[in-house]
């Protein structure tokens, strides 16, 4: 009796769970990791010990201290930092968290229309939507600023009145939206028009309109894709520098953490001990929130809409 030797149906599943390649992945995680824990390491190390020694000394002369984050935190007379960064932390947070709500809210009702809700011109819509993404931030940003403060006018026809947002969280939050939602409707449209239709008919059959389908149906189905953009659209918010000064118009009432972190160096690079710590914090938080929905990220990326 002759054998017949099956191929192996997926080879690359084969070859990257091999104990070489683990190894490799252990040791470029390991790399990865080495600058993080540098920081970490260096922001609990006095002025002195940082000019002088290498992070990698703490495990032989470990010489601690908090005060780098207290001065950080809460300032401090002896180092350049006289204010503290805690309230443009709480300015970060007041930023992002709405900056993620709304576009994440917009797009997901915006994704589910284009999906399942067919009219004339839906589709030349979603492609016109998607095309939004190739126009650069960079480009709209002084139009924007302008329509915020002056609104847009055509002669002496006034089209939008001014915002009179510049300034403002509202006015950081709504570029912010603008800028999300064409990349996260292009995500979530193609995870929602994933799901089956047979589900969506029967709910049809059973009575359900539109409303009750998406808030009962797509919404819990869509949880793992949803997430999966709030943490790529926390992380930009957090991130960003430029979107902040520019419309923030120099207001540090509204001024996000990143703004003051580049005056913590000193004048002379002479605050490094205060810059590690506010580094770190600085990257605290988008750590937390990624290890909190890493497990929603994970599904969103390489799972189907359904089991």
């Amino acid at each position: 009796m002759s054998t017949v030797k099956i191929a192996d149906a997926n080879p690359g599943r084969k070859l990257f769970s091999t104990k070489f390649a683990t190894s490799v992945v252990w040791i470029i995680t390991v790399f990865w990791t080495v600058p993080t824990f540098g920081l970490f390491a260096s922001s609990f190390r006095n002025k002195q010990d940082i000019f002088l020694s290498g992070w990698w000394n703490i495990f032989v002369a470990p010489n601690l201290t908090l005060g780098n984050y207290r001065a950080v935190l809460f300032g401090s007379s002896s180092s350049t930092l006289s204010d503290g960064v805690l309230p443009y932390l709480m300015n970060s947070i007041v930023i992002t968290i709405p900056a993620v709500i709304f576009p994440v809210m917009i797009a997901t009702m915006a994704a589910y229309c284009l999906a399942w809700v067919k009219f004339k011109g839906s589709d030349a819509l979603f492609f016109f939507i998607f095309a939004l993404q190739v126009v650069p931030i960079q480009m709209s940003l002084v139009p924007l600023l302008q329509l915020f403060t002056g609104g847009a006018h055509i002669g002496g026809v006034t089209i939008i009145p001014k915002l009179g947002i510049a300034g403002e969280f509202a006015g950081i939050w709504l570029p912010h939206t603008m800028f999300a939602l064409p990349l996260a409707i292009y995500l979530l449209h193609n995870f929602i028009a994933s799901l089956p239709r047979d589900l969506m008919e029967a709910a049809h059959v059973d009575g359900a309109n539109h409303f009750k389908v998406f808030r009962q149906i797509v919404i819990p189905l869509s949880i793992p894709a949803i997430a999966a953009f709030a943490i790529f659209q926390f992380l930009w918010v957090w991130n960003d520098l430029l979107v902040a000064l520019t419309f923030a118009s120099g207001t540090e009432e509204v001024a996000p953490i990143n703004v003051k972190l580049a005056s913590l160096v000193g004048q002379w690079g002479s605050g490094w001990e205060t810059l590690t710590a506010g580094a770190f914090v600085t990257i605290a938080i988008p750590l937390l929130v990624f290890f909190s929905l890493q497990r929603f990220f994970v599904r969103g990326l390489l799972a189907g809409s359904v089991k």
